[in-house]
């Protein structure tokens, strides 16, 4: 199955904690069918201090699930589903369904 999310692509929260918030795909889990977001689900880690690594309390982001985020319509900024239309010559490209915009290519 084709990926509806990709590394790198803009997404908004639709819920929970950070519900409204955006931002970039920094990693795909398609196993576990989850996504890490920069700056989005920031949890607190205790961190073992090592010869590379400062320790203490840290800040990372955690996965979210796929279903809670959706991508950004390159237009607007605002949540869209997406499908997949194949161009002219050939390419299959993913479209912003709120706008018809081509997200990549």
């Amino acid at each position: 199955m084709a990926a509806k999310i990709k590394k790198g692509d803009k997404v908004v929260v639709l819920t929970g904690r950070d519900r409204g918030k955006s931002g970039e795909v920094v990693q795909v889990l398609p196993k576990e069918n989850r996504a890490v977001v920069r700056g989005v689900n920031l949890v607190k880690r205790h961190q073992r201090q090592t010869q590379t690594a400062q320790g203490g309390i840290i800040s990372k982001e955690a996965s979210l699930d796929l279903s809670n985020v959706a991508l950004a319509d390159p237009k607007d900024g605002k949540a869209t589903r997406v499908g997949f239309k194949v161009l002219d010559d050939g390419r299959k490209v993913r479209v912003a369904k709120r706008s018809g915009e081509v997200i990549d290519g």
